[in-house]
């Protein structure tokens, strides 16, 4: 059995109030397919449009959203924005995932 992290001290709802945030930028699958691309290396969003297969606008949108929270970080260069994980750690809920598709095997 894997081991959760172990709290030090009783948390309240204004505690988690961040992390339902970062949950909620991540309750779209767009999001996660970026998410996952971007957990491989920086991509800009030309790139990432191409990957999701919806226009320019809607992947900014989506960028925005993560960018927002903390998973992304955003960097130009010359006319492009190129887009990387700011929180790595975000990429640990994809084991998570993988053990509930398991589940259902």
């Amino acid at each position: 059995m894997k081991q959760a992290c172990t709290a030090t001290r009783l948390k309240t709802p204004a505690d988690f109030r961040k992390g339902a945030d970062v949950f909620k930028a991540l309750g779209n699958p767009n999001r996660l397919l970026i998410v996952d691309a971007l957990g491989r290396g920086e991509h800009c969003v030309a790139d990432l449009t191409k990957l999701v297969g919806l226009d320019i606008s809607t992947v900014s949108s989506h960028l925005s959203v993560l960018r927002s929270v903390g998973i992304v970080a955003d960097e130009r260069r010359g006319t492009q924005v190129f887009y990387s994980l700011k929180k790595p750690c975000v990429l640990n809920i994809f084991c998570c995932l993988d053990d509930f598709h398991a589940d259902k095997a």
